[in-house]
């Protein structure tokens, strides 16, 4: 990965984009993409798509979902106290001593999450959201008024770092890191030449109700489609797991299972082989709980496959990736789809591919 990548990804990392709420991170990533692809589109949800060979009958789609886990302003008290209520599957047991930055309607404003001091009986071992509070220094409802109102979002205050081992943590690489794989595999791919139509798209919504990833695939019609996700990585002390262990540095995950379309597993095992990339293996029998869900059922059905990038720490302000695993999965899918003409046969019954 180039430093100019590296920096990109930083980037995306230290922009808020809670869902809904994705426009600052979708305009980095269009101007990103712009330098190489033949085009850049966006849509009414919010996606940002761009695309190689858009003449090309055979089409496919890469998807990564650019918006993260955050907090909705759900009440102002009198006293200038901003309450909230969780936005997608954020925990409010990491939430306390927390800073914000609250994405006001008149601009952003820093808060923090306080706690009842423990001299005084702490917090009560059973809460939720509604129990703790967002002091941002107001002194009063009025203070906050033009600036802060219900419904407006926010985010943890928390800067990516880099360390050791090139490892990278912070806020929101679920998926913000699938935003860049998908973005990054784009540029690579113009740069070896494709036979077929390559749509990534930086897809919203995917924390929420993946609202995104079906206006992508229903407005493009793909012929096949990879979603890019994290999937949990099971190598840290206290993590369990009935099945392989998940490792950061083992690389990128293939999903197998229902959902999953055989063949274009197959493809990208062979670029693996092509390349020396290692491959882990992850089981989701009936859903995947990722974008490949709603894209596999629109239109008239789009075959799927879903490369996961492993994360610990999944959905804290310090979830933490591999560099290496990340620039692995991008060879990988760009080996994949520089090596397509356009004929395959995905149907899984026929054993030609």
């Amino acid at each position: 990965m180039n430093e100019q990548a590296k920096q990109f990804l930083l980037d995306l990392l230290a922009t808020p984009s809670p869902s809904g709420q994705e426009w600052g991170v979708q305009r980095k990533w269009i101007e990103y993409v712009k330098p190489f692809a033949h085009e850049v589109r966006t849509d009414l949800a919010g996606n940002a798509i761009g695309v190689l060979n858009p003449d090309a009958p055979f089409k496919v789609l890469l998807a990564g979902h650019c918006d993260e886990i955050g907090l909705i302003v759900s009440r102002i008290d009198d006293k200038g106290f901003v309450y909230v209520d969780a936005l997608g599957g954020i925990s409010q047991k990491l939430a306390v001593g927390m800073k914000v930055d609250i994405l006001g309607t008149g601009g952003r404003i820093v808060g923090v999450i306080g706690a009842n001091a423990q001299h005084h009986g702490g917090l009560k071992d059973d809460f939720e959201f509604g129990d703790l509070c967002i002091d941002c220094g107001a002194k009063s409802k009025e203070d906050l008024a033009g600036i802060v109102q219900v419904g407006d979002l926010a985010v943890y205050k928390r800067e990516p770092e880099l360390l050791l081992h090139d490892r990278v943590s912070g806020r929101g690489l679920d998926n913000r890191t699938g935003a860049f794989i998908v973005a990054e595999t784009l540029r690579r791919v113009r740069e070896r030449g494709a036979q077929v139509g390559v749509y990534a798209a930086s897809t919203v919504n995917e924390e929420t109700n993946m609202g995104g990833a079906y206006f992508a695939a229903a407005g493009l019609n793909p012929t096949m489609a990879i979603a890019t996700d994290v999937t949990f990585a099971t190598d840290y002390p206290g993590s369990t797991s009935k099945h392989e262990t998940i490792e950061l540095d083992g690389g990128p995950v293939l999903a197998k299972g229902a959902p999953i379309n055989r063949k274009i597993n197959r493809l990208l095992e062979r670029s693996a082989a092509r390349l020396g990339i290692p491959l882990q293996y992850e089981l989701t029998p009936r859903k995947t709980g990722t974008d490949a869900d709603m894209i596999r059922t629109t239109g008239r059905g789009v075959p799927i496959a879903l490369v996961s990038l492993p994360l610990r720490y999944m959905h804290a302000p310090v979830e933490t990736a591999s560099l290496r695993d990340i620039e692995q999965e991008i060879e990988l899918l760009a080996d994949t789809i520089a090596h397509l003409t356009g004929r395959e046969n995905l149907n899984p019954i026929d054993d030609e591919l």
